[in-house]
């Protein structure tokens, strides 16, 4: 992949009844170039919406690639690909740390409403499957929209130089949590 290809990672932090979420554009040669912030509501639905204003707010047509990192972020307040995909013409990834079962029964078990679960679940199981993808350290999980399967891979990859997380993502997590501390301290 060329050094001077950008993607915007977005990850989140969250403390209460807001998750801060932080957008960085990283180019493929490790270089920071841009930052965007965000909120969402913990146990909302409104994650999907936030991510694709974060997008237009950064009015970056230079990035190629959106990296969301996880599929549920703020307790359950699901990412629908597929929608992020079609409001901000990126090819989207989420990408998750560890293998698992699936969110089903957790989500079932987070909510007392049936309707919230009901739409939470509806949005969770129109979701792509998770592939695995090997990258310098391990592996993680990768569901995309937008891109084909192995395409995803290489791009993950390309954005993953070391440790099990992309860099793009680490990079957003440590400033979702240094955004969400200094809001803590106002």
């Amino acid at each position: 992949m060329k050094a001077g290809v950008r993607a915007l990672g977005v990850a989140e932090s969250y403390r209460g009844s807001t998750s801060t979420l932080a957008g960085v554009v990283v180019r493929a040669s490790r270089v920071v170039d841009g930052f965007v912030f965000g909120s969402c509501t913990v146990g909302g639905s409104d994650a999907t919406a936030e991510i694709a204003d974060m997008v237009d707010r950064l009015g970056r047509e230079d990035v190629r690639y959106l990296l969301v990192s996880g599929i549920a972020p703020a307790w359950f307040n699901v990412v629908d690909l597929a929608e992020l995909h079609d409001a901000t013409g990126l090819p989207v990834c989420s990408i998750t740390y560890e293998e698992s079962e699936g969110l089903e029964s957790a989500i079932r078990d987070a909510f007392d409403d049936s309707a919230v679960v009901d739409d939470r679940l509806s949005t969770y199981r129109a979701q792509p499957e998770r592939r695995p993808v090997s990258v310098a350290d391990g592996t993680v999980y990768v569901r995309s929209v937008g891109i084909d399967v192995d395409r995803a891979g290489e791009v993950v990859r390309a954005f993953t130089p070391e440790g099990g997380r992309p860099e793009p993502l680490r990079v957003a997590r440590l400033a979702a949590s240094a955004a969400d501390a200094a809001d803590r301290e106002q």
